[in-house]
């Protein structure tokens, strides 16, 4: 019998310090991470391998966080609800009208390390579920 591989968990955000403060306290959960500081580099990511749910920033160079939602969702539709929009302005009209029309959840900076392993762990729960594995 295989042993069960951990859930991947991709983080996005252009800044590394930050980048590496989530990384190892979702590491410490026992997570499989991986990172990237920019929405090109984590769509290479996601064409390489599968994500089991994604940290977003919307705040990206070149790409938003927004528009790389959409390129996520678009691609990889099962991605949809697994993927979190982490912001510092979660009331800006911009992340406002998205998360009203998108429906995804917001993760407000500075965030709340508990509140992402809540996100993480319901969306996994959700996702084992929908696999028929619980």
């Amino acid at each position: 019998m295989t042993e069960p591989t951990a859930p991947t968990i991709l983080i996005v955000d252009d800044e590394a310090p930050l980048r590496r403060v989530l990384q190892r306290a979702v590491s410490a959960r026992g997570y499989r991470v991986l990172t990237a500081g920019s929405a090109e580099t984590a769509y290479d990511m996601l064409c390489a391998e599968q994500a089991d749910a994604v940290l977003l920033d919307v705040s990206l160079p070149v790409m938003s966080g927004l528009a790389m939602y959409i390129a996520i969702v678009n691609r990889w539709p099962a991605l949809a609800g697994r993927v979190a929009i982490m912001t510092g302005d979660p009331d800006s009209p911009d992340v406002s009208a998205f998360q009203e029309h998108h429906g995804c959840t917001l993760i407000r900076k500075p965030f709340d390390l508990q509140e992402v392993f809540d996100w993480l762990a319901a969306v996994l729960r959700q996702r084992s579920r929908e696999a028929g594995n619980g």
